[in-house]
């Protein structure tokens, strides 16, 4: 669990930290599209070509062409001073090859040293704006994407980012890096250099909306590097970046430090005005939470993103807190909380069966659960994309039922006659109605109970499952749940790992059970294939944990994938959401939708908060609230 992550914003901008999350398995989701604001002219086949500064989902981005930084920003935020963060991983890191299956990478290798070809803003659901490339060039189609390549980006040692920078990149990650490029950009046909300044994708037919965006999000890795350097292996040697900062010390499986590039070539780009404001960037790894959060109260480090409810709501006391040297807040955010759960492996036995997952799901009391250990802070999540318009909700109706109507034969039929709900308690923590439900769907599965045992009738094998944790802060949560359980006769073993062992066994999906975060954007895409397509189930080290192999929800992944407008995608997403639902695959758990942060008193931020992102980025060191801390703490 990363304790900072600089953005939620759904951008491969930051691959490797995606990668990392998906590695710590906390997953975390990409989606884009495509429409620009535009001029255009007759291309060469006489077709109508769009190019401009920016392309969105849907409509005209909201920064016209020449705009001069992000509203959330401060274009005159000073730079300067070094802040520390932390990150919490039993196993530390063994590498700064953040792009390949092996190892576990550093923290903050995708935000702070590699550029991409465009840039997300976070303040739209979803639009990209032009970094390493400076202007886009498309045919109506969207058959076929330019990239038009700054002149003046760089690598850190000065050789210029150009074409073939992107050819090789885009190869070499899809052919020998994490099988996840493969799969993102499998519909991708040709990638060539028709200039120095200029390369062009092209792709596969078909209504792939995203296609010409998504490509800008690779992040753009320097050929004349890699080529006298082996990128199949793991490595503790900084490899050379593009971006606003340096690796410029490593402490392996304990610190990484990045320093500011002062000549940086992008530093007075629009897309980063007021943005990477601190010279110096540092990451102690802890081992242990608790740990962790003393040593933040103790002032070793300087921000803290809270996960754990318990102690957001009794451990941040102190005089440190009572002075007002540590701030905490809730700052708002409208992004999809995506659906955290206990994820079910439907590949092994006993969980093929959707009517044994349904049934498990009885045992797991929420209220109980956000009364006692969470003193009621979260919600229960009762969607894939809860907290957007994208959620599901009531029964199907008007385009989204025409939609799953050709499909009812092979659906639940509960999809069409009762609103998706997960199991409710009272808060009391007896069960028992719950219990009963959960045995009458186990017998009508082929269960029976035999000397307090559930046993399969078929098989004559009890049922005996295990949870893989990689925390043990959510032990607290598993074990009540594993108690009722007991209840139904089953036995669920809960194994803490350190994080290579965990990392390693949901990579090959040796596991029944995990708890996982399907991580969502304002703009479902592509990524919506790596999670639920069939195609993907056994695809290595891939993001289908819970197995999907079904036709109905291979038909909505390419209905969304495809969406012309925003009114269709919406509809379209909560199609698929319901049947997701209905068919079991996750035991809902809850959510917040807010970042619940604390930070020492020495930073300042914009008053305008960016709508779908933390943004500390965006945050700066202020030297009078330095000065008022230092003097307090004596500093």
């Amino acid at each position: 669990m990363l304790f900072f992550r600089p953005s939620t914003k759904q951008s491969i901008k930051n691959t490797t930290q995606l990668i990392q999350s998906l590695l710590r398995i906390t997953a975390w989701a990409s989606a884009v599209a495509t429409t620009v604001a535009y001029s255009t002219f007759a291309s060469a086949d006489s077709s109508v070509t769009h190019r401009g500064h920016g392309i969105a989902m849907h409509g005209e981005p909201k920064y016209p062409a020449g705009f001069k930084q992000f509203d959330y920003v401060n274009p005159n935020a000073p730079k300067g001073g070094s802040i520390k963060l932390a990150v919490n991983s039993s196993g530390g890191f063994d590498s700064l090859n953040p792009f390949i299956f092996k190892g576990v990478s550093a923290a903050g290798m995708g935000t702070y040293l590699y550029e991409t070809l465009t840039q997300q803003s976070e303040d739209e659901a979803f639009t990209q704006y032009g970094l390493i490339a400076d202007s886009i060039e498309w045919p109506e189609d969207r058959s076929w994407v330019i990239y038009h390549i700054n002149p003046k980006a760089r690598f850190h040692d000065g050789h210029a980012i150009d074409a073939e920078d992107v050819v090789y990149t885009f190869e070499l990650l899809t052919q020998k890096g994490h099988p996840f490029y493969a799969s993102y950009y499998k519909h991708v046909k040709k990638v060539e250099a028709i200039s120095k300044d200029k390369v062009k994708f092209s792709f596969e037919p078909g209504d792939n909306r995203e296609l010409a965006l998504i490509v800008g999000q690779l992040p753009v890795l320097p050929k004349h590097y890699w080529q006298t350097h082996d990128f199949s292996k793991t490595t503790l040697v900084p490899p050379l970046g593009s971006g606003p900062y340096k690796i410029s010390q490593v402490d392996p499986g304990r610190s990484i430090t990045y320093q500011r590039v002062k000549e940086y070539w992008g530093k007075e780009l629009n897309v980063n005005v007021g943005r990477y404001n601190f010279d110096q960037i540092h990451f102690d790894y802890y081992r242990d939470n608790t740990i962790a959060l003393e040593a933040f109260k103790a002032g070793e480090y300087d921000f803290r993103l809270e996960n754990t409810s318990r102690n957001w709501a009794t451990a941040y006391t102190g005089p440190a807190v009572d002075k007002g040297q540590i701030i905490k807040e809730s700052i708002r955010h409208y992004n999809p909380t995506g659906m955290q759960g206990f994820v079910m492996n439907s590949r092994r036995w006993p969980f093929t069966d959707p009517k044994v997952r349904q049934a498990l799901a009885y045992a797991f009391d929420f209220e109980w659960t956000n009364k006692q250990l969470f003193y009621g802070s979260y919600t229960r999540n009762n969607s894939y994309f809860t907290n957007s318009e994208l959620a599901s909700s009531g029964l199907p109706t008007g385009e989204e039922l025409k939609l799953l109507e050709p499909f009812r034969d092979q659906l639940p039929p509960e999809l069409f006659t009762t609103e998706y709900q997960p199991p409710k308690t009272d808060g009391s923590g007896r069960i028992r109605g719950n219990l009963r439900t959960a045995i009458k769907l186990l017998k009508e599965a082929g269960w029976k109970i035999e000397n307090k045992k559930l046993i399969e009738t078929k098989s004559g094998k009890a049922f005996e499952f295990t949870i893989l944790l990689a925390s043990a802060d959510f032990q607290r949560v598993v074990l009540p749940f594993t108690k009722n359980l007991e209840k139904l006769g089953i036995k669920a073993d809960i194994r803490l790992m350190d994080t290579q062992q965990y990392v390693n066994q949901v990579r090959s999906y040796d596991f029944d059970m995990v708890v996982h975060t399907y991580s969502q954007s304002s703009s479902p895409g592509n990524e919506q294939h790596s999670f639920w397509h069939s195609s993907t189930v056994n695809t290595p080290s891939g993001r289908n944990l819970a197995g999907v192999n079904n036709p109905v929800v291979d038909q909505l992944v390419k209905l969304v994938i495809s969406a012309p407008d925003r009114e269709s995608l919406i509809t379209r997403t909560r199609a698929l959401d319901r049947v997701l639902l209905w068919n079991h695959y996750v035991i809902p758990h809850f959510h917040t939708q807010s970042f619940r942060v604390a930070y020492w008193n020495r930073f300042s931020k914009s008053d305008i908060a960016p709508r779908y992102a933390l943004g500390f980025d965006n945050w700066w060191i202020d030297p009078v609230k330095q000065k008022a801390l230092d003097q307090a703490t004596g500093r």
